[in-house]
This record gives C-alpha cells, sequence and structure tokens, in this order.
C-alpha cells in the first residue's frame, strides 16, 4: 500500500471507550482514517473498489501510548540489588557491581538496540513511544517499527539534567516539558519536587516522570500549576519497594502510565498495565485512559492518537473479540494477545492467523520473528537486526525480557508473500 491508496478494514466491533464499541469498517485513506462506516452493507459493497482486511472475530482498539520509554535498553536484563533509596543509589551500584554486564549490552550497536526498542513496544501494541533519553536519527526513519515523539524539551533530572531553567526556558509552551522527578523514597527524592518548583519549572506544560516521593502538599501544587504526572509502577516497587499511592496522585488528575525500560520494569506496557490494575488498584476504565487518551493529552499529541477518529491517524491493533468491553480486555492481555497492529495506516504486526487475510501490498516486507512460542510478523529487518546481535550477545542469547528472540523454521523467506 502506498501513501495514496485505500485500504478497508472490516468486519470487526470497534472500541470507542473504555466501555463503548460499535461494529464497524474503517476506510484508510493516504494513511489516515478517512471513514468510520456503521453501514456495513455500504461498506461490503464498496470493498471490491479497494484492499481490504477482514478482521472478522476481532476487536479493533486504538493503538496505545507508552508516555515513558528508554528505548535502547530494551534487550538489557533487571539490573540491581534493592531496595535503593533513590534513583542516585541505584544508578551508583549497578555501575559498581554490574560493570562487566552493562558493557555487553551495550557493545551491541545502538541503532540496533533502538529497533529492538520499536519492536518491544510494537509486540505489545504500542504505536506511539515518549523516549526519555536524547534523540536519534534512527529513530524517525520512516521504516521504523513505531512512532517516537519527536522533542527537545526534556531533561533527566533535577541531578543529572543540567541546567533546567535555561532548557525549560527554551521549552515553546505548546511542548511538553518532561523530566524525572521524586524518584526514591528518601528525604532526598521528596525535597527534589521543591528544587524544580524553585527552579520555575513547574508549570502546566511541565510532566514529571515517577513521583514516587510526591507528599500532599506537592499534589497540591501539581493541581494549582496544573502540571501532568507519568507513572511506572513496577519499575518503582523493585527498586524502593514501594508503589505510587494512586489514592493521592490521582487528584492530579492528568496521569499517564508508562513502562520505563527492562532495566527496572516487571515487562512491557501490557504487563504494566496489568501490574497498575492488580497491584495499584487503578480501574481498568482508568488504565485504559492512561494509555491512550491522557497520554495524547499530556504530551500534546495532535493527531488523535490514542482514539479511532476520522481524520486521525490510522493506529490500530486487533485482538480475538471475546465480546467483553475494551477496558476488560484490556486488563488481562499480554503479548501474545496483539495479533494486528497498524501505525500510520500501515501494517506493522500481524500473527500467522492474520497474515494471510493481508492484501499482498500489506504483506511485502513483513519478516518473521518467534518471540518465546509465538510468531509474529514484522515490518523490520529481523534477520539481520537478529544477526547483528548474535554476533555480540551470542547465538540463542537474544531475548525480549524472558522470551527469547529466534528465527523460526519458515525465516529463509525475507517477506510475506
Amino acid at each position: 500500500m502506498n501513501g495514496d491508496e485505500t485500504i478497508l478494514l472490516h468486519g470487526a466491533r470497534l472500541a470507542r471507550g473504555p466501555r463503548e464499541t460499535v461494529h464497524a469498517s474503517i476506510r484508510i485513506v493516504a494513511r489516515r482514517i478517512h471513514r468510520i462506516e456503521t453501514d456495513l452493507l455500504h461498506a461490503r459493497s464498496a470493498a471490491s473498489k479497494v484492499e481490504t482486511i477482514d478482521l472478522d472475530g476481532f476487536m479493533v482498539m486504538p493503538g496505545l501510548i507508552n508516555a515513558h520509554d528508554h528505548l535502547g535498553f530494551a534487550l538489557f536484563p533487571r539490573i540491581g540489588d534493592p531496595p535503593y533509596r533513590n534513583y542516585i543509589d541505584w544508578g551508583e551500584d549497578i555501575h559498581d557491581q554490574f560493570p562487566d554486564v552493562i558493557a555487553s549490552y551495550r557493545a551491541v550497536p545502538k541503532n540496533t538496540r533502538l529497533w529492538w526498542g520499536g519492536i518491544r513496544n510494537l509486540l505489545c501494541g504500542v504505536t506511539t513511544v515518549c523516549h526519555h533519553d536524547p534523540l536519534w536519527p534512527e529513530l524517525f526513519r520512516a521504516d521504523f517499527p513505531v512512532r517516537v515523539l519527536r522533542h527537545d524539551a526534556w531533561a533527566h533530572s533535577l541531578a543529572f539534567g543540567g541546567d533546567l531553567s535555561v532548557k525549560y526556558a527554551a521549552t515553546p509552551k505548546r511542548c511538553p516539558f518532561i523530566l524525572h522527578a521524586c524518584e526514591g523514597v528518601d528525604e532526598l527524592a521528596r525535597k527534589e519536587f521543591w528544587g524544580v518548583d524553585r527552579l520555575g519549572v513547574l508549570n502546566s506544560n511541565t510532566v514529571l516522570v515517577h513521583g514516587l516521593a510526591v507528599d500532599p502538599e506537592g499534589v497540591a501544587l501539581m493541581i494549582l500549576r496544573q502540571a501532568s504526572l507519568i507513572v511506572c509502577p513496577s519499575s518503582n516497587y523493585f527498586l524502593f519497594e514501594k508503589l505510587p499511592d494512586m489514592t493521592l496522585l490521582n487528584a492530579i488528575g492528568r496521569v499517564a502510565l508508562g513502562n520505563d525500560s527492562p532495566l527496572t520494569a516487571s515487562g512491557d506496557l501490557l504487563d504494566e498495565i496489568r501490574f497498575a490494575i492488580d497491584r495499584c488498584g487503578i480501574l481498568p476504565d482508568q488504565a485504559y485512559r492512561m494509555v491512550t487518551t491522557i497520554p495524547a493529552e499530556i504530551l500534546r499529541l495532535t493527531g488523535s492518537e490514542g482514539a479511532i477518529e476520522e481524520s486521525g491517524v490510522g493506529d490500530l491493533i486487533a485482538i480475538r473479540d471475546t465480546g467483553t468491553d475494551p477496558a476488560e480486555r484490556l486488563r488481562i492481555l499480554s503479548m501474545r494477545d496483539i495479533e494486528f497492529v497498524m501505525v500510520g495506516g500501515r501494517v506493522q504486526l500481524a500473527s500467522e492467523a492474520l497474515i494471510d487475510r493481508l492484501p499482498f501490498s500489506e504483506q511485502r516486507g513483513l519478516e518473521p520473528l518467534s518471540i518465546g512460542a509465538m510468531t509474529r510478523w514484522l515490518r523490520a529487518p529481523v534477520i539481520d537486526l537478529l544477526r547483528n546481535t548474535e554476533e555480540v550477545l551470542g547465538t540463542d542469547a537474544v531475548r525480549l525480557g524472558d522470551r527469547p528472540l529466534r528465527l523460526p523454521a519458515h525465516s529463509e523467506m525475507q517477506h510475506a508473500g
């Protein structure tokens, strides 16, 4: 499918919110959602004139938004000997205790590591990622697996972010200014919030990441300043044996969910969603919004990311339709449930069950990858990526979390079709 062609997704039930669905078809024109057609007879009669994808038996949801990730660490294992008091202690400890582990994974070329970061997100239905590290040209290639937020308005943290006042002053008000803050459980982590405020960078476009040590006075100030928050619960629990107090933090209003990196997180974004629901008392409806509409608002996205809307970007995922509401389905999803992903109106992932339903134009360029016991067809240079990574880490040593990566038996095919 080129940028001017039309494609019709039909037969599926569409998620229009945490509890709202409709049986409809989606017409993609020039890589955007042109029309949502609830008149199934009309959609089918028109289907003969366009390329079609039959998604009967599936539910289509908006592509998920990962509000916080470090894409270059996708291959890394969890590293550390917790509990720690704050993120500074953790950073110093892992470089002291595990330098050989860190060096071995850093030896994989950076471009390759970033691609695995994109693939890790794609596999769990993420279509837009906020990468909290310096931007790299590879992230903005037209064929990169997911959409990476373009931003220059960020800092690592109060301790490692340089001159935050200067960086914030250079940030246009229409752009989010993102930084780690209050990542820990001690007085240093708690005081960090007030240090950020004294520098004058806590305002309506400020987005704090973690906020574990934010106290009630800090929450009140964030509400007053209309600042936003991204929480990463499984990372916090691993490092500090403490969960975010969502009873307190929910008062902020705009709170999104991020996955952080495998260095500290329990897994991918779907693992994070389940962890947040099971361990933090986040309701399924709220969790749904925390990975769709809320991060779209916080990150100032303008293409209807996180929703299925006419004129919006064609970012869509498909899962087996079990008849349940989208939010209830999301609460139990794992990577193996994601069978179809479209980013910007182009198919980026298909399961073995769906690969033959794709028109040839969409099959072309997909390569198979086995992730544990499942196989997915990805629009990525899988063979080259795996070869380049194995040259450094060793054969059969490449993993995403606890899932080994390998080429399936039919890997001699360069692409589908």
